[in-house]
């Protein structure tokens, strides 16, 4: 492998900082080619360390992948906003503070919500959008971690680390099991220079803005009709996390959406099929069309 692959690789790649007025935050940027800078933004907790090589290496094929770490994650600096809005002003101040004027944007989970709100405030910045198990404003049961198959995860002790990834990002069956597995073992590829892991108040700040994200105000939806950007929506089908009808939703009222389910699949199909997806991902950004391809 040459130095210049190499220095592709989340796994390699040096984690960079930069300031703006308000925050210090984090990120990493790599890859090269002719496509727009693709804007990833992370789940629940999640860090920079929580992206899968598997992912985002084949994103960086042909154009610029950027993790950012939102305020008060990891090493970025200040407090967690507990609204998605607080999450999206930051993020875009990010944007402005790296130059860029026109990107694509990933988000999952927790991210693909501070997508939604970013890409309505600032519409001119964004061309296209890929929302992954994640849910519009006013959707239902979003992150609700004290139901009973979620939470006997949560509770059990001899659950280390990554390893309640495997148990709530995948579904129980021995496939997935197993796709959980080879996923926690790539997080882990990467050895120096990693994050700190999130704490409670990481996880309660962003847990009120969940809360704040389900509440309906006025016609529900209402705010996808202003989103006219392609969207390509993609969960699994057993997602406990944020339940599939929440992107059934998203497809049914963005103007521009094409809706992926994966079966046997949970909140971490992106991760458990991540070939079928980066195959899908990248022929959706490199497509020149105006609207959703499929």
């Amino acid at each position: 492998m040459s130095s210049a692959a190499a220095a592709a690789s989340l796994i390699t790649t040096p984690t960079q900082f930069i300031q703006t007025t308000a925050e210090r935050y984090a990120y990493r940027r790599f890859g090269s080619g002719t496509g727009l800078p693709l804007l990833l933004l992370q789940h629940f907790t999640g860090t920079l360390d929580n992206w899968d090589p598997a992912v985002t290496d084949v994103l960086a094929v042909g154009r610029e992948v950027i993790l950012f770490e939102n305020a008060g994650v990891g090493r970025s600096s200040g407090k967690v906003p507990q609204t998605v809005d607080g999450m999206a002003a930051h993020a875009l101040a990010f944007l402005d503070a790296l130059g860029l004027k026109t990107v694509d944007v990933l988000g999952f989970s927790l991210g693909g919500m501070v997508a939604q709100q970013m890409v309505l405030q600032r519409p001119s910045i964004f061309r296209k959008l890929i929302l992954a198990g994640t849910a519009p404003r006013g959707g239902e049961e979003i992150m609700h971690l004290q139901k009973p198959s979620l939470g006997k995860h949560f509770s059990d002790p001899t659950l280390k680390g990554y390893e309640i990834l495997q148990k709530i990002f995948f579904t129980p069956t021995e496939a997935s099991q197993a796709a959980g597995a080879a996923f926690i073992r790539r997080l882990m590829q990467r050895q120096a220079d990693r994050e700190p892991i999130s704490g409670s108040e990481v996880a309660s700040a962003q847990m009120a803005a969940f809360h704040h994200w389900e509440q309906v105000k006025g016609e529900r939806f209402a705010d996808l009709k202003a989103i006219h950007q392609p969207a390509l929506v993609v969960n699994g089908v057993f997602d406990e996390m944020i339940p599939v009808r929440n992107s059934y939703w998203l497809s049914e009222n963005l103007p521009n959406a094409v809706l992926l389910t994966y079966p046997d699949a949970g909140h971490g199909s992106i991760f458990q099929f991540h070939e079928t997806f980066t195959c899908q991902a990248s022929a959706f950004l490199d497509s020149q069309s105006s609207v959703a391809p499929y």
